[in-house]
C-alpha cells in the first residue's frame, strides 16, 4: 500500500456550555429554537477534552495541524503556543451573517474557509476520541479519502437527525443514483472489508434512488475541494442552514460532503471496524473495556437527552481515561 505524502490536518470544534457569557447570548436567541434537537445535552461539558489532546499525541503524533475551533472559548489549561496548535474563532471564517451560532451545521459547513486549513483533514467533534496507533493511511492514501461505502435506509429516531440526513439524500440524489454509482465504483462498494455490512449493499439493489448512507459517527476524513463543491451546487440549501442560529429539520448537515464523495468513489475501502460509535447512557463496563483495551482505533462516546446520572458518569469516564492517559501532553500548560 501506498503511504501518502499529503498534510493532514485535525479540526475539532468545542464550546464551553458553562460560561455565563455565552449562555445569556443562547438564551436571547433560544426562543424560537426546537428544543429536542437543541437540548441541553448538546452543549454539556464532559471535561474529557485534554484526553482529546493526550490521545493525538500519543497515537498520531505524525498530525501536521489540529485545528481547534471554538466560538472564543479557550480552556485554561490549553498550551497556545504549541507549534501544531491553530486556535480559530467562529469569527475568523465564518460570515458574520450567520453568527453568533448555537449549531454546529454553520460552523462545519464553512471549514474550506478557514486559513491555512490543508486539503486533506479529518474532522472530530469532541465527543471523538483516538483509541489506538493509528497512521496517516489510516485516513488517506495519496490525497483521497478513506471510508466505508455502505448503503443504508434512514432510521429515524426521536430528538435525532434523521430528518437533516434525509436532507442530504434528497439532494444527493439530485445528482447521483444508486445504480451508476456501483456501476462506476463496483470494488469499493462490495469490499470484504465491510463485514456482514455488506449484506447492506446487497439488499438495496432493487432500488435506483439512494436511500441512504451508513453513519458510524467517527472521524470523518474530508478533501477541501468537495466542500468547495457542495457550495458551489448547493448554495441556497447551505446558505439557509448556515442562517440558523440552532439546528433545524430542515437543516442539512456536512455528511452530504462524505456522501458526495462517496458517491464520486473519491474514497478508498477502509475496515468497518476501524472506529466505533456508543452512546454514554450504554453499558459503561463495555465501554471502559474498549478504551482500556483499545479495541478500536477510533470511539465515539455520544451524549444524550438520556443520560440520567450525569455527574456520575462523568467521574467515572474520568477515571477510565485518566488510567489510559495520565501523563500531561505537550498541549498543556
Amino acid at each position: 500500500m501506498l503511504e501518502t505524502k499529503n498534510k493532514i490536518d485535525f479540526v475539532i470544534t468545542w464550546v464551553d456550555g458553562n460560561d455565563p457569557i455565552w449562555k445569556k447570548s443562547k438564551e436571547v436567541y433560544a426562543k424560537q429554537a426546537n428544543i429536542v434537537l437543541n437540548s441541553d445535552a448538546r452543549y454539556r461539558d464532559w471535561e474529557l477534552l485534554k484526553y482529546w489532546f493526550r490521545s493525538v499525541e500519543k497515537h498520531a503524533s505524525w498530525v501536521n495541524q489540529i485545528f481547534f475551533v471554538t466560538e472564543g472559548h479557550i480552556p485554561k489549561w490549553i498550551n497556545i503556543k504549541h507549534p501544531k496548535l491553530k486556535i480559530i474563532k467562529h469569527n475568523d471564517y465564518i460570515n458574520s451573517d450567520f453568527l453568533p451560532t448555537f449549531s454546529a451545521n454553520p460552523i462545519e459547513w464553512n471549514y474550506h474557509n478557514i486559513k491555512e486549513l490543508s486539503q486533506n483533514f479529518v474532522n472530530f467533534n469532541d465527543d471523538m476520541f483516538i483509541n489506538d496507533d493509528v497512521t496517516p493511511n489510516d485516513f488517506f492514501i495519496n490525497g483521497i479519502p478513506r471510508d466505508s461505502g455502505i448503503f443504508s435506509p434512514i432510521v429515524p429516531n426521536f430528538g435525532g437527525i434523521a430528518s437533516m440526513v434525509l436532507n442530504n439524500i434528497e439532494i444527493i440524489n439530485k445528482y447521483f443514483n444508486q445504480r451508476e454509482v456501483l456501476y462506476k465504483n463496483l470494488p469499493k462498494f462490495f469490499n470484504l472489508k465491510y463485514g456482514r455490512h455488506l449484506l447492506k449493499n446487497i439488499c438495496v439493489l432493487p432500488w435506483r434512488p439512494i436511500l441512504g448512507f451508513y453513519d458510524n459517527h467517527i472521524p470523518i476524513s474530508y478533501d477541501k475541494n468537495y466542500f468547495i463543491k457542495a457550495w458551489e451546487n448547493e448554495k441556497e440549501s447551505i446558505e439557509n442552514t448556515c442562517k440558523h442560529r440552532f439546528r433545524q429539520k430542515d437543516d442539512i448537515t456536512h455528511w452530504l460532503v462524505r456522501y458526495w464523495q462517496l458517491c464520486e468513489g473519491h474514497f478508498i475501502p477502509r475496515d468497518i471496524n476501524f472506529g466505533q460509535h456508543y452512546s454514554i447512557s450504554d453499558d459503561i463496563e463495555e465501554i471502559e473495556t474498549v478504551i482500556l483495551q483499545s479495541k478500536y482505533k477510533t470511539i465515539c462516546l455520544n451524549d444524550g437527552n438520556d443520560v440520567k446520572n450525569f455527574d456520575s458518569l462523568k467521574e467515572r469516564l474520568t477515571t477510565i481515561f485518566e488510567k489510559k492517559y495520565n501523563e500531561k501532553s505537550q498541549f498543556e500548560n
